[in-house]
Order: C-alpha cells, then sequence, then structure tokens
C-alpha cells in the first residue's frame, strides 16, 4: 500500500512518523513514571503486593495515551515541516507550485486516523480502565488484594486483636517473633508470642484464617489477682477477617459513562439534574477534545517555518504551551459545567471557537502572506533577548601583559 504513495507522500510521512512516535512514547513514560512513583508510595503504605503496581499502571496507559496522541501527532507533524524548512526543501517546494494543503494530504490523514482512535479510547476504552483502576484501588485499601501485615508495627485485624510481627520471610509464609493480644467480650485478655508462625488458609470458613505458632507463651488474664501461664510447642490461633464490602457500580462519575450512556444520560428529562449536567460537560468535553486534533496540523506548520536565516525553534515551545494550557482551559470548563453554573457550549465550545479562529489567522499568516510569520513579533523578541542574554554570560577575552622589567640589560653579542 505504501508503495502506491508518490514518492513526496511517502517523504513527509517517514519525516512525520517517526518524531510523531517518539514524542508519545516519551510523552507517554513521562507520565506513566510520574504516576509509578506515586503509586510505589500507596501500595507500600498499604502493604499490598508490588505487582498491582503495574496492574494499575496498566488501567492508566488510554488515559494517558489520549493526552500524549494530540501532542505527539502535533510535534511530528512541526518536527516534519521544521526541517523542510531549515534544510529550504520546503523552498524548493514552494516554487514548484505545491501548496501547503498539498503537502498536508499525508499528515491529515494520519490525523484522520489518530482522531479515530482517540473516539475509541476517550468514549469507550478510557471510561472502562478508569473504573477498574478505581477497582483495584478500593480493594487494596480494604486488603482484598491480598494487604500484608507490617513488620513491626502493630496490625488490627480485628476490633479485639492486635498482631505485632519482628521478621518475615519467604514472602511472608514465615514469620518471626510474634506477639498477639486478643481480647473477649468479658475483658478477659490473652497475651501470646511466639517464636515462628504462618497464616494456614480453612475450607470451612473463607472469612477465617489459622495463625499457627510455634514455641511460644500464653497469659491469660481473667481480671484476678494471679493470670494463667502456659506453654506450647504449637498452637492454631483463629483469625476472623474483616468483611469486605463490594465495590460500587460503574457510573458513580460521569468520566466512567461511555457514549451511549452519557446520550442517555445526559439528555434524559427523568435524571437528576446534577447527573445530567456532568454528563452533558463529559461529553462536550471529550468531544472538543478530539475534535481539536483536525486543527492541530495548522498549528504545526504554522509554528514550524522559523524566519529567513534562523534556526530558532520557539515555535516548539509556544506549541506545547498553547496545547497544554487550551487543555487545562478544558479542564476548568468542564468541571465549571458539572456543577450547572455555566452552560456546556459556552464553557468548552467558546474557547474552542477562539483557539479555532486563532489557529486559522495563524495558519494564513504562514500560508498566504509572503514573508508572513505566525509569532513573528515573539521571535524578534526571542532573538534580541538571546542576544542580550549572550552578552550578559560571554565571557571577556583578557590579553596577557607583560610587566616592564627595569633591570633588564641587553646580553653582549658573542
Amino acid at each position: 500500500m505504501l508503495n502506491a504513495i508518490p514518492s513526496l507522500d511517502r517523504y513527509i510521512f517517514r519525516l512525520v512518523i517517526v518524531p510523531m512516535l517518539s514524542v508519545f512514547a516519551l510523552a507517554a513514560s513521562l507520565l506513566l513514571l510520574d504516576k509509578m512513583l506515586r503509586l510505589f508510595d500507596f501500595v507500600a503504605v498499604e502493604g499490598g503486593p508490588i505487582g498491582v503496581v503495574f496492574k494499575m499502571l496498566g488501567a492508566l496507559i488510554p488515559e494517558y495515551a489520549s493526552l500524549a496522541i494530540p501532542l505527539g501527532l502535533m510535534l511530528g507533524i512541526l518536527l516534519a515541516f521544521r526541517k523542510l524548512a531549515t534544510s529550504s526543501e520546503l523552498d524548493t517546494m514552494r516554487a514548484v507550485g505545491l501548496s501547503y494543503w498539498r503537502l498536508l494530504r499525508v499528515p491529515y490523514a494520519i490525523t484522520l486516523v489518530l482522531v479515530a482512535v482517540n473516539v475509541a479510547l476517550v468514549f469507550y476504552v478510557q471510561p472502562l480502565s478508569r473504573y477498574y483502576y478505581e477497582q483495584m484501588e478500593y480493594e487494596l485499601r480494604s486488603g482484598a488484594l491480598g494487604a500484608s501485615i507490617k513488620v513491626g508495627e502493630f496490625t488490627m485485624l480485628a476490633d479485639r486483636m492486635a498482631l505485632r510481627i519482628e521478621e518475615s520471610e519467604d514472602d511472608g509464609r514465615r514469620l518471626i517473633g510474634i506477639f498477639a493480644r486478643v481480647s473477649n467480650s468479658r475483658d478477659q485478655v490473652l497475651s501470646i508470642s511466639a517464636r515462628e508462625g504462618s497464616f494456614l488458609a480453612t475450607n470451612d470458613d473463607p472469612n477465617t484464617i489459622i495463625l499457627r505458632l510455634s514455641e511460644g507463651t500464653i497469659i491469660q488474664d481473667t481480671g484476678g489477682k494471679n493470670p494463667r501461664v502456659l506453654s506450647f510447642s504449637r498452637h492454631d490461633l483463629p483469625i476472623d477477617l474483616p468483611a469486605i464490602e463490594e465495590f460500587r457500580a460503574r457510573g458513580d462519575a460521569s468520566r466512567e459513562f461511555i457514549l451511549p450512556e452519557l446520550l442517555r444520560i445526559g439528555w434524559s428529562d427523568s435524571a437528576d439534574t446534577e447527573i445530567r449536567d456532568a454528563s452533558q460537560a463529559s461529553f462536550n468535553f471529550r468531544l472538543v477534545e478530539v475534535v481539536m486534533m483536525l486543527l492541530l496540523p495548522l498549528l504545526a506548520v504554522s509554528l514550524a517555518i522559523p524566519p529567513k536565516r534562523s534556526t530558532s525553534a520557539l515555535g516548539v515551545f509556544v506549541s506545547i504551551v498553547m496545547v497544554v494550557a487550551y487543555h487545562k482551559v478544558n479542564q476548568y470548563g468542564e468541571d465549571v459545567a458539572s456543577l450547572g453554573r455555566i452552560d456546556p457550549i459556552i464553557a468548552l465550545w467558546g474557547p474552542f471557537v477562539i483557539f479555532a479562529a486563532l489557529i486559522i489567522w495563524m495558519y494564513y499568516r504562514v500560508a498566504h502572506v509572503p514573508g508572513g510569520q505566525a509569532i513573528g513579533a515573539l521571535e524578534t523578541a526571542f532573538a534580541k533577548l538571546s542576544k542580550w542574554l549572550g552578552k550578559i554570560f560571554r565571557r571577556k577575552k583578557v590579553k596577557p601583559v607583560m610587566a616592564p622589567d627595569d633591570d633588564a640589560r641587553l646580553a653582549p653579542a658573542e
């Protein structure tokens, strides 16, 4: 299929796809690494298995991918056209009559494919993966994922039982230095210490486990003057596990609704006002984020071409700032619209119209105005600032000066 594409389109495709995939991988990796550090701390505090961290990160991949795809698309096109401009290839293409629309044919084909992928992510995959993430977080907090007992700390296993373990070996299968304190409703207290022990499951009652202790002592305080002391070589201590409530159904938050549910709830007269406002805000937020991707190729071209005889990379920085700032404005608009304070059309499509008008104007300046620059004033100010900073930090070269020697005498010629 690729062989049927003209050579120019193949060349542009290669220029776009390589930086696009690189930026996507870099952005997604940075987002996942930042979240991974927080998840490791959270799982360590809750005492859960380390493997759940990677499951939770996997559930967040669709959410981060929906952010990294537009950024990778824009920077991929921008870097491709910047390379064409700085190598004077773009001037040659323009001189032979190729318009920007012709050069953007391949980038827009890539954009349409990524728009379809992002629609599937934000309207279907992301809500389900977010609910799965919330479910794992809930199970981790409640202990359903096998949260372990913290070594060296007192752990409350039931309302009337405290347990402390000095050491743990073989992934928790062997416990060393055990102390347990158990009380009942008649204020009778058992203080148990043992050299080692292990947890055993029971077939009769899944809500009860057995702590098998070896080589220890039991002190039974019944309220009298002399407590009873008993030494044992092996003792089984039953422990009742706390009841774990079933996780809530999907749909507690509007971001967990897929597209048909958003349309059904957001425009239903029988739904509560708060839920309806939140659903409409979420639907418009997702839709406006996807539609904005259609304008990213124009923004990329507008910021990719530096002034003549210049290699300034200011456009790359400005493009990232504009996309991130627009995303944050949309998030604020969604939050305000979900509270019912403003109509979602105004809160989300108003900034879209302004941003789209700015992009179209910038593209018109570059494509149809001879010598036009989208950010010419910023380029000029940035060039002056760079020269000024260069003068400040440039190290002045000082020529060494030899001090005169008054005592020097010419030696007689031999």
